[in-house]
């Protein structure tokens, strides 16, 4: 393992957090000037609840938090603490280039009420094994259950199955949230994940083209960008995964399959970015220098919304 890790992580606490589960959806951060626009969260969030999502994941990366300072980011949990008023659990992106900065910004979202954390070994230069594992301890501390945030095409660190073995071990934190391979590794990626971590951890996936298959194979949790907007279809799909009901899949599968084109041509963040201002959102545009996208792209968004997603 890069960078030695013997002896770092503690035992497992004796009680028992809740763990992250179902359908957590992502939805944008609307700002403006960087400023962000709270009317414009709740707006985003109150369909969310509404639909019935397991959580709200906020400040993820579709959430632009390495865009916030802490004071606006602050704002925005305490904005959606205040919208969702316990009726659903909310989870709050508190990764940071340094560790000190990510531990305050685990306090706000502890002090907020959030239910968990998400973290992501953000660094500028690439961290070793051995910090990445000293940063989630320092975190730790602060009280918020935590789940692990592995995004190496951002982070530049991959969590292997090695890596996260001691992560897991951590007393707080309570799950992992792992880019979902393709469809034919799906079982044996989430086997070896499961084989390194304590009983009841939550094993949960991204990347949403692939995730249908993850859930179909046990996993946990789909931390999903679409459901930021749309979650009433991520859910059918949510169920229809858990339930291995192989007809909904295939049909829901199909129909989405324009927009999960539309996230591998031009990154989910850009198009979800642009679905948002479509829908009227105002503080939609990505946060500079991150451009929206234009022309012939932003006019194919719109089709593929209207014919699949909205039709």
């Amino acid at each position: 393992m890069d960078g030695g890790t013997a002896g770092l992580a503690g035992d497992p606490g004796l009680m028992t957090p809740a763990r992250p589960g179902g359908l957590i959806a992502f939805p944008i951060t609307p700002s403006q000037d960087g400023i962000v626009d709270t009317d414009a969260l709740s707006h985003l969030l109150e369909p969310l609840v509404a639909a019935g999502v397991d959580a709200v994941g906020l400040l993820g990366s579709t959430g632009s938090y390495p865009y916030f300072s802490r004071a606006q980011r602050r704002r925005a949990v305490a904005a959606a603490a205040e919208c969702l008023a316990g009726r659903v659990k909310l989870m709050v992106g508190v990764g940071a280039t340094a560790t000190t900065a990510a531990v305050g910004m685990t306090q706000d979202a502890l002090a907020a009420g959030a239910a968990f954390g998400l973290l992501a070994p953000v660094s500028y230069a690439p961290l070793t094994a051995r910090e990445v594992v000293g940063l989630f301890e320092d975190v730790a501390r602060v009280g918020l259950p935590l789940c692990v945030y592995d995004n190496p095409r951002n982070t530049q660190f991959a969590v292997t199955p090695e890596v996260l073995s001691h992560l897991a071990r951590i007393d707080g934190v309570v799950a992992v949230k792992s880019p979902a391979p393709p469809q034919d590794q799906a079982a044996g990626a989430l086997a070896a994940l499961r084989g390194v971590v304590p009983a009841g951890f939550s094993v949960g996936f991204s990347v949403d083209w692939h995730a249908a298959a993850a859930l179909r194979a046990g996993g946990d949790a789909w931390y999903s960008v679409l459901a930021g907007l749309y979650p009433r279809l991520c859910l059918e799909l949510t169920t229809a995964a858990s339930a291995a009901d192989e007809t909904a899949l295939s049909a829901l599968s199909k129909r989405l399959e324009p927009v999960w084109a539309l996230f591998r041509a031009h990154g989910s963040y850009r198009v979800m970015h642009t679905l948002a201002a479509r829908r009227g959102i105002p503080g939609a545009a990505p946060p500079r220098p991150v451009l929206p996208l234009a022309g012939e792209v932003a006019r194919e968004v719109a089709r593929v919304a209207e014919t699949h997603l909205e039709g």
